[in-house]
């Protein structure tokens, strides 16, 4: 009698401990990816006030440089194009990580080359709204980045929570894949001269 007690005892213990293992794998593995999918969410906002931004900047413009329609239509598109392209939280893949950022480079391109052609315009680079709307790109670009680098962050921890022994042998069970991060453009090794003050 004392023998079944002890061998139900351990088989209870053993029990225990490997409902603890599993669950404690599962809530933390939860608890991370949902960790990412909020970073990923401030990247989204972080691009969506870019997007806001560029009605205003393209009107602003405008105003002052009519001739530059292509260029201004060529923002137009890229941005649309940007918004267009969706990713879900639950599961980024390197496909759509990559297409996304292939949407926004477009658009960092479009605009790049807009702010390039206002050096032609002395008055529009003096204009209010103008470097306004300039000094809010340029912190929405900063808040961008920083959110990115957020974002990798907590993708980090929660890959290296799936991908660990034992935790790899589990992973799969509870539906964890591995989450893609943001690649650095080409090129970006080389960071651009604008120069907005000649």
């Amino acid at each position: 009698m004392k023998k079944t007690f002890g061998i139900l005892g351990a088989i209870i213990i053993v029990g225990l401990i490997l409902y603890k293992f599993f669950v404690g794998f599962y809530n933390t593995g939860i608890t991370y990816q949902e960790d990412a999918k909020t970073a990923w969410s401030k990247v989204e906002s972080a691009y969506q006030r870019r997007y806001d931004l560029i009605p205003n900047l393209v009107s602003t413009v405008k105003g002052y440089a009519e001739h530059e329609k292509s260029t201004l239509e060529a923002v137009i598109k890229a941005r649309a194009s940007a918004t267009q392209v969706k990713i879900d939280p639950s599961n980024i893949t390197p496909e759509q990580m990559a297409k996304f950022q292939q949407a926004q480079q477009g658009l960092g391109g479009a605009l790049g080359r807009l702010l390039v052609s206002v050096e032609k315009y002395p008055e529009l680079k003096a204009d209010k709204n103008f470097l306004e709307l300039q000094s809010q790109l340029e912190g929405t670009e900063n808040r961008i980045k920083i959110e990115r680098d957020r974002f990798n962050e907590a993708v980090n921890v929660f890959n290296k929570h799936i991908k660990r022994f034992p935790g790899n042998m589990l992973a799969g069970m509870f539906g964890f894949k591995e989450m893609a991060r943001f690649q650095a453009d080409k090129g970006a090794e080389k960071a651009p001269n604008v120069d907005f003050t000649k």
